[in-house]
């Protein structure tokens, strides 16, 4: 496998040709369908534990729901249902959110001073800062197509009322509950921006680590040109996804029952969708779903930071050697 060397700070090139906020929202675009395309049939599945209600979580559960889909729901073309706007909102998700991210943290590192050991750095504080302000403004802009993309996925294209591509979504949407109905699930989605900011802290602390750890045994000291290779980002990217999704999984559970259909005639609020999950389903009802995430993030994870640090590394050098040529 290449070995992917970025520059010390993990930015692209000195002065390239191409923008560097360009070159974010490409990588987090690129980085957003490729993941989508490789792990959708597990999204399918756990959107389906998390909207069940009817039995207690248990073992054997997701094999008999994905035999179910294949078996009544159209084939294996069933556990795709949903594609689109799956794809659309990770591609989109992830465009936004590394070009604000990226944005953010040079106004922040902008705001320190260089110290005796080299330019400023940033602190946890500052990435935790970065991250949470660009979940926000993602799940704002983002929140319409994961209303419809979860509803797609929660039943099969064949069910009554079920949506049949985004544009009926749209149309159903606004017909029936207003511009209200696509930012239903908005507050958990917002709450869950501290998933995100949780995993990009811990994800920024274990690259600095493992670049100093290439220092040290290279003989380099606290500075230095430093390569990660491509088993880097996987293995960071898994680790900090798991530290972030063992604290914040509960959120989905309560955003997907806020966005499926008729939810406004179930529950109240997030606060109601708590109340009735523990009454019920007790605290294992806030983790349904959570084996077959955990099977999904995690190559999805992975995909997606391995996709956009190499077309982040990358794209510029394709763009100036292409420019070069001309």
């Amino acid at each position: 496998m290449p070995r992917v060397v970025p520059p010390i700070d993990g930015r692209n090139p000195p002065n390239p040709s191409i923008s560097p906020s360009l070159v974010e929202s490409v990588a987090g675009f690129t980085a957003g369908v490729v993941a989508t395309l490789a792990v959708h049939p597990f999204d399918v599945l756990k959107t389906r534990l998390q909207l069940d209600q009817a039995t207690k979580a248990q073992w054997g559960t997701s094999l008999r729901i994905m035999k179910d889909i294949v078996k009544n729901e159209g084939n294996v073309a069933a556990l795709y249902r949903g594609l689109m706007p799956n794809m659309i909102g990770n591609s989109v998700s992830w465009a936004l959110y590394f070009l604000w991210y990226h944005n953010l943290k040079d106004l922040l590192m902008s705001m320190h001073q260089p110290s005796q050991y080299g330019p400023p750095r940033l602190s946890s504080a500052d990435y935790f800062v970065a991250s949470s302000t660009s979940g926000i403004l993602t799940a704002i802009c983002t929140n319409p197509i994961w209303v419809i993309k979860t509803r797609m996925l929660s039943s099969g294209a064949n069910a009554p009322g079920a949506y049949q591509n985004i544009a009926h979504g749209v149309r159903s949407i606004y017909g029936a509950e207003g511009l209200r109905g696509f930012y239903r699930g908005l507050v958990p989605s917002l709450f869950g921006v501290s998933h995100g900011a949780v995993q990009f802290v811990a994800y920024e602390r274990l690259k600095e680590w493992r670049s100093q750890q290439i220092r040290d045994t290279d003989g380099m000291g606290a500075v230095g040109h430093v390569e990660l290779t491509n088993w880097d980002y996987l293995t960071l990217s898994a680790s900090s996804k798991v530290f972030a999704g063992s604290i914040t999984y509960p959120y989905q559970v309560v955003r997907s029952r806020l966005q499926t259909y008729d939810a406004d005639k179930i529950y109240k609020g997030a606060g109601d969708v708590m109340r009735q999950v523990w009454q019920r389903e007790g605290l294992i009802g806030f983790y349904k779903g959570l084996i077959p995430n955990i099977v999904r993030v995690l190559p999805s994870t992975c995909v997606t930071f391995l996709v956009y640090e190499n077309t982040k590394f990358y794209l510029p050098r394709f763009w100036d050697e292409g420019n070069h040529k001309i």
